[in-house]
């Protein structure tokens, strides 16, 4: 039967039976009709629009079906809208719409629900209340009581009607559920709906939980760090005005600095990505740390360089004694620079044994010319990086040694001292020396690339000193320095060195005072001699300490008041002697030669000793002898047997007698060929039986000519030979020209005598001269076995 009612359309809402749901109306229209209502029987029908936006709707723009329902409360706001509470009763369809001149009105149709009973029936109801109670947790906006009151309806069709009302769906999904009569299609479609809905409503907890906890560690540390800050400000510990601002501090750096175009290109870069990092982020802290060491380095401050080079003369002199080759050098390099105003040039590289002085001699020319002084030991270094850096990739990257201590000096023009750097090693994280070829170079440092910073890095303002041993280093390295060799101390320089510096430091280091401790220069030179046997002057100096503290204590124990050493009672304090100065032996021996030896922390005498034994003619060596030098033990032997005859020394002996040569102190390795003319006068003398001379010592290779040639490190030689008592010494004609570099006092101390040949050798160190033998002698041509026969019991040697 149809029944006209007012129309009050909907917009963006669903009303279902048996809901009560409240509404706000404020279109002329719809007040009207809801008045219209209230002065009947309070029935009105609802129906939802199809366009939320139409203001005056018409049929076409309203859904066919809707609900009929009693108005329980009406409202009206002092805005002129009206808050409406309605009740749904039943489903109705819409017959045919009557507008009249207040408000809408129409003829309706009743739509009666079908009917569903029967197990699918239920069992569709209880899923739908379990779907619903999931999706009530999931969505905060429903009351937690509405699951349970859902779950108390029996009937099919009013607990489909009340899950449809309650889940937030669309209008028209909702419109949907409105127009099926069928209460088991309609729950089938409210739990498909809620199925999707929970999809999504697990998605949305996810990312909420998400970003909450994004939010509380971002808070926390925000909370933290200005906790932090706070406490650094009571300690006094922070900036006076709030900590500052750090980005704004980097900002004015990179304004002010010198940098060069690339530097600042760089650091400007960087800090645009700093501005967006997050401040506690690994990243922030990696860009932060690049920043401070870019910005940290000198760029344009230079220490002001003295050019004074007789002043600078002075300073070298007061620090070291002797070395005057060194300071010449050194000084010449300083007027060059103070003329041009450039330091491109060789870098040095001083080369000597230990205690020498190297390393106090490049500080002392850091004090000569006003620069900073760094000092980088590179014994043992063998990692690449130590010289490049890492690159930032790596976690906690580092500058470099060069960077790193540019950083700490201060200024772009310090004089680096690279320390032992003959010592590199070198293994599977790369070479270390090949590095240094390009920090070394005046022609590639102007643009010095190191990993961790990435720019080119101008080193040709620092001035390079390295310092070595040896001279075991990879050629192009050797190639880029200029060698200056300190070869080692005299006794005299020792004596010098010893009253000007050494015993006064060890007096003020020991504690001594005034007019308590003397040492005086004959008890010096005694120690000098009979306690140390070295190139420089570290064991010397120990020595001293020593004295100091056997005087001290002596001084303590109220013994004494004062302490003079002497070289009579230097045993007192000194100890056993160490080393007997003068000659080794005390008369001429057979077969006995004083050769001299260089090795790394100085020359050294070294004695050859040969005896003849039973035996087929061979030759047997010991002593840890080298390669090398065995190949030169077979070189004399074969020279000597070939010019056996002039020597006196009859062939037929040399099938009868085996030489054993024998070189004392055989844990000590041996190596190299200038022990030859030694060799060959051993052999002679032995083979002769003519004693050599015990005052002479010889150095110098030989041929199988008998020609001597020339040898290395003669000034170590002729000191050792000076230490050692040795009053002439025997060099080869050739190395005559180094005579100008040896000190005058270690001639005077010397006779030195040339030698080309080694007849001259002969006849200078053995006591007799030697007689030639007659080789028509009839008896000695007997002797001799036929030519390819080999004698009785021996071996043919081919």
């Amino acid at each position: 039967m149809n029944q006209t009612y007012p129309v009050l359309p909907l917009r963006d809402i669903v009303v279902f039976p048996n809901m009560i749901v409240p509404l706000f109306v404020g279109r002329d229209k719809s007040v009207a009709a809801l008045e219209s209502a209230m002065n009947a029987d309070k029935e009105i029908f609802l129906v939802a629009q199809l366009d939320p936006a139409e203001d005056d709707p018409a049929r076409e723009d309203l859904y066919e079906v809707g609900v009929t329902a009693t108005v329980l409360q009406l409202l009206k706001l002092p805005d002129g809208t009206v808050r409406v509470l309605v009740e749904g009763k039943e489903r109705a369809r819409m017959d045919e719409l009557i507008p009249i001149e207040t408000h809408l009105t129409a003829t309706i149709v009743a739509v009666a629900d079908l009917a569903a009973e029967g197990t699918e029936v239920e069992a569709l109801m209880r899923s739908v209340v379990g779907q619903f109670e999931n999706y009530a947790k999931l969505n905060k906006k429903l009351p937690a009581e509405t699951a349970v009151q859902l779950g108390e309806i029996d009937e099919p069709a009013k607990l489909a009607d009340a899950v449809a009302a309650n889940i937030a769906v669309k209008v028209a999904d909702k419109q949907a559920l409105l127009v099926e009569a069928d209460p088991a299609k309609r729950l089938e479609m409210a739990f498909a709906l809620m199925e999707g809905e929970l999809g999504v409503l697990q998605v949305e907890k996810k990312i909420k939980s998400r970003v909450k906890r994004q939010m509380e560690k971002s808070q926390r540390e925000y909370y933290l760090n200005e906790q932090l800050k706070a406490i650094q400000r009571e300690l006094g510990n922070g900036d006076e005005e709030g900590d500052g601002d750090e980005l704004a501090e980097l900002t004015q750096k990179i304004a002010t600095l010198k940098l060069s175009k690339e530097a600042r290109q760089k650091a400007t870069s960087e800090l645009k990505k700093l501005k967006t990092m997050a401040p506690m982020s690994a990243e922030a802290t990696v860009v932060r740390n690049y920043l401070d060491v870019l910005l940290g380095l000198p760029w344009g401050k230079k220490s002001k360089i003295k050019k004074d080079i007789a002043a600078a003369q002075i300073v070298l002199d007061e620090d070291h004694y002797a070395l005057e080759k060194v300071k010449d050098r050194i000084v010449e390099y300083l007027g060059v620079q103070a003329r041009t105003n450039k330091l491109k040039g060789p870098i040095l590289c001083l080369v000597g044994p230990p205690g020498v002085g190297k390393t106090s001699l490049g500080k002392s020319i850091a004090k000569a010319t006003g620069r900073e002084f760094i000092r980088q030991s590179l014994g043992g270094v063998r990692d690449e990086a130590e010289i490049r850096g890492h690159r930032r990739t790596y976690i906690g990257s580092l500058p470099g040694k060069i960077v790193t201590n540019l950083k700490k000096t201060g200024t772009s023009n310090p004089l680096f001292l690279l320390d032992e750097i003959d010592k590199l090693g070198q293994d599977f994280r790369g070479d270390p020396a090949s590095a240094l070829l390009e920090v070394l170079d005046p022609e590639q440092n102007g643009k010095f690339q190191d990993h961790y910073l990435e720019i080119d890095l101008d080193l040709s303002d620092i001035m390079f000193v390295c310092t070595a041993n040896t001279l075991n280093l990879p050629q192009p390295l050797l190639d880029r320095m200029e060698i200056i060799r300190l070869e080692g101390y005299t006794e005299d320089e020792k004596v010098e060195i010893a009253e000007r510096h050494l015993v006064e430091k060890q007096i003020e280091a020991h504690g001594l005072k005034a007019g308590e401790f003397e040492l005086t220069q004959d008890g010096l030179r005694a120690l000098i001699q009979k306690y140390t046997r070295e190139a420089g002057v570290r064991t010397l100096e120990r020595e001293i300490a020593k004295l100091c503290r056997k005087a001290l204590r002596r001084i303590l124990e109220g013994k004494m008041e004062s302490v003079i050493i002497t070289p009579h009672n230097l045993h007192e304090y000194a100890g056993i002697q160490k080393y007997r100065h003068g000659l080794s032996e005390t008369e001429h021996q057979i077969g006995a030669v004083t050769g001299l030896a260089w090795t790394e922390v100085g020359g050294e005498l070294l004695t050859i000793e040969s005896v003849t034994v039973g035996g087929r003619g061979a030759v047997k060596t010991t002593g840890k002898l080298g390669d090398v030098m065995k190949e030169s033990v077979e070189a004399a032997w074969s020279f000597v047997k070939a010019r056996a005859p002039s020597y006196g020394i009859k062939p037929s002996l040399f099938h009868r007698k085996d030489v054993h040569v024998h070189l004392p102190e055989g844990a000590v390795p041996k190596d190299g060929p200038s022990a030859g003319i030694g060799l060959v006068t051993s052999l002679v003398s032995t083979l002769t039986g003519v004693p050599v001379r015990r005052e002479i010592a010889m150095t110098g290779e030989v041929t199988l000519r008998g020609r001597v040639l020339p040898i290395g490190g003669l000034k170590e030689k002729l000191l050792a030979a000076l230490r050692g008592g040795i009053t002439t010494v025997l060099i080869p004609a050739e190395n005559e020209k180094d005579l100008a570099d040896i000190p005058q006092n270690v001639k005077d101390g010397l006779t030195i005598i040339p030698v080309a040949h080694v007849d001259e050798v002969l006849r200078l160190a053995l006591t007799e001269p030697l007689e030639a033998i007659d080789w028509t002698d009839a008896d000695e041509l007997a002797a001799l076995p036929p030519p390819g026969v080999a004698p009785a019991g021996a071996e043919l040697h081919h």
